[in-house]
């Protein structure tokens, strides 16, 4: 059964992912503008779609392609109390075991990402191999559109349509940049969601960060059948704090001086508070 959560929830959740991302990141700097940006799918994700399995973890599967984004699952998973803040700080220091771009085994990461491109095939894998051991468990694969231009990407969305995994939900993180530019013009994917419909999938595009849009596309997906199901969700870098947006909008990776991390926290723990004013109303 899945939680129910409100919108409102929701969105508090995602503010709180957001903060989480700025106090991570301010230590020795990292991939925080994306990380912002997808909090709102993040807190869907974790904290209303992903069903427990009753031991501490969650019964569906979440495959993370786009290694660089790291730091969205490990803020939501220091709010669902599976990683410590103090752990979190450390990011790349000398001696610590978290990792910039995670390892297979590494909780909260079913593979070992970096390379990208793999997620796509590699959840088309798992999701093809959950239906044949009868489980009912669903697979969710986010990648970035960057890896819209590699063909392994492509190689999974047609596995994933001749097999008709309706297990399966792709999450396409539609921001439009990349280290050398904009996506559109390093290679432009467009359109996407008629490409993947071309390879058999149901195609929805959506706000990224709205999270009611969200949660009745997670809907939708769940009631499509004989067919994979992707959401393209557009986004912007920085999503949600406006000061950062301002001051650095083509950031890929933030270095630790690149902005000020202060006014990033003050913004989003503003609309943190109103959010939860309006909670208690």
């Amino acid at each position: 059964m899945r939680r129910n959560s409100s919108p409102l929830e929701l969105e508090i959740t995602a503010a709180k992912i957001r903060r989480n991302v700025l106090d991570i990141c301010r230590q020795r700097g990292g991939y925080a503008a994306q990380g912002v940006a997808l909090a709102d799918i993040a807190a869907t994700l974790y904290f209303d779609e992903l069903r427990p399995d009753g031991e501490g973890w969650f019964k569906d599967r979440f495959v993370l392609s786009n290694g660089h984004d790291a730091i969205m699952t490990y803020a939501a998973l220091a709010e669902t109390g599976h990683y410590s803040l103090d752990d979190l700080r450390r990011i790349n220091a000398d001696g610590s075991w978290v990792d910039q771009s995670p390892i297979e085994g590494q909780l909260g990461f079913e593979m070992t990402a970096g390379s990208l491109g793999q997620g796509p095939s590699q959840s088309a894998g798992l999701a093809w191999a959950l239906r044949q051991q009868g489980s009912d468990a669903r697979v969710y694969c986010l990648f970035s559109d960057g890896e819209l231009q590699e063909g392994n990407t492509w190689e999974g969305a047609m596995f994933a349509g001749h097999q008709r995994l309706d297990n399966l939900c792709y999450i396409v993180d539609n921001n439009d940049m990349q280290a050398s530019g904009h996506a559109a013009d390093v290679m432009g994917v467009e359109p996407v969601d008629a490409k993947f419909e071309a390879f058999g999938f149901a195609a929805r595009r959506i706000s990224g960060t709205d999270v009611q849009e969200l949660m009745d596309t997670f809907g939708a997906a769940r009631a499509t059948k004989d067919k994979p199901f992707v959401m393209i969700c557009d986004t912007r870098l920085w999503d949600g704090i406006d000061c950062l947006q301002k001051a650095l909008p083509m950031a890929h990776y933030t270095a630790k001086g690149a902005v000020d991390w202060d006014a990033g926290l003050a913004d989003i723990n503003a609309a943190l508070a109103e959010l939860e004013t309006q909670h208690e109303r």
